[in-house]
């Protein structure tokens, strides 16, 4: 007897990602992401892609193009941010799929390289799903000036054959 899974549901693109829809997926938290204590401000993500089950909005991602330096070189990167699957659906595979939608929605975007921000303990989620630890510092732009990231920072290649360049990363703007 074969154990037969329900099909992946749908990851769609979302016109809009709002606060109540945010709260829709993981409620109404002053520290909804588990990164209040590093006191940073974050920017809103220009493009969503979400879950919905049931009428219900139950898993999220966003994307934004952002300036970095790296070493001596301008560019720019695709950050990942705002991940998000609602506690009673963690474990189905969610975050797997709104990620992946918006890493393939980054490849189209220009820049090489995909970059996101997040706690130690989700590394290893993000690892499965082909980020890899970036293992130096990053400076990121605060309203009182630049700070170094103390968020672990991952990235992945948004083109064959792309690598991390060598030399000092610098967001050049707040974190997405």
């Amino acid at each position: 007897m074969t154990d037969h899974l329900p099909p992946a549901p749908p990851v769609v693109r979302l016109t809009e990602y709002t606060k109540t829809e945010q709260i829709e997926i993981i409620g109404d938290s002053d520290d909804p992401f588990g990164v209040a204590d590093a006191g940073l401000t974050w920017l809103p993500k220009e493009d969503h892609f979400g879950i919905r089950q049931k009428g219900r909005l139950v898993a999220h991602a966003g994307l934004l193009r952002l300036p970095i330096s790296i070493g001596e070189a301008d560019t720019q990167v695709v950050g990942v941010g705002g991940v998000a699957v609602a506690p009673d659906l963690r474990g189905r595979g969610l975050a797997r799929l709104v990620v992946s939608a918006a890493v393939d929605h980054a490849r189209t975007m220009g820049p090489q390289h995909g970059l996101l921000f997040c706690r130690p303990p989700l590394v290893p989620l993000y690892q499965r799903l082909g980020w890899r630890m970036l293992e130096q510092d990053v400076h990121v732009e605060q309203p009182g000036g630049s700070v170094i990231m103390p968020l672990r920072t991952m990235w992945t290649p948004l083109r064959d054959g792309a690598k991390w360049p060598a030399g000092e990363v610098r967001l050049r703007s707040l974190p997405m």
